[in-house]
């Protein structure tokens, strides 16, 4: 059987700020790139696997990070935003097998698929 990956990169835009103990920061904002692989099965396609990232990027797009339900109580940083996308895709019907979250040109951080 062959098996068909497809990886998608988005760009977004928005703030955040740290403040929980060990880690505080002031609000600052990043121009956030994610990048998605996932495996496509007999009825997905690129199409809707498009418009599950893009409907993720959506929600997050020009927003200040700390305001999601998915995010409260905690730091919104680089790992926990590829977590929430993993998760994203996964209840939209794919099998992701990475998400990767960028936050600065020289970090990123990456959500991977369970063994």
């Amino acid at each position: 059987m062959t098996h068909i990956t497809l990886t998608l990169q988005r760009s977004f835009v928005s703030d955040h700020f740290h403040d929980l103990p060990g880690f505080v920061e002031p609000r600052h904002g990043h121009n956030w790139t994610v990048e998605a692989e996932v495996m496509l099965g007999d009825t997905a396609s690129e199409f809707d696997f498009a418009r599950a990232l893009d409907a993720w990027v959506a929600v997050l797009d020009y927003t200040l990070l700390n305001d999601h339900a998915w995010l409260k109580g905690r730091n919104p940083t680089a790992e926990l935003l590829a977590q929430w996308a993993f998760e994203h895709l996964e209840a939209s019907g794919f099998r992701p097998r990475r998400v990767r979250i960028r936050e600065k040109a020289n970090y990123w951080a990456a959500c991977l698929e369970r063994a």
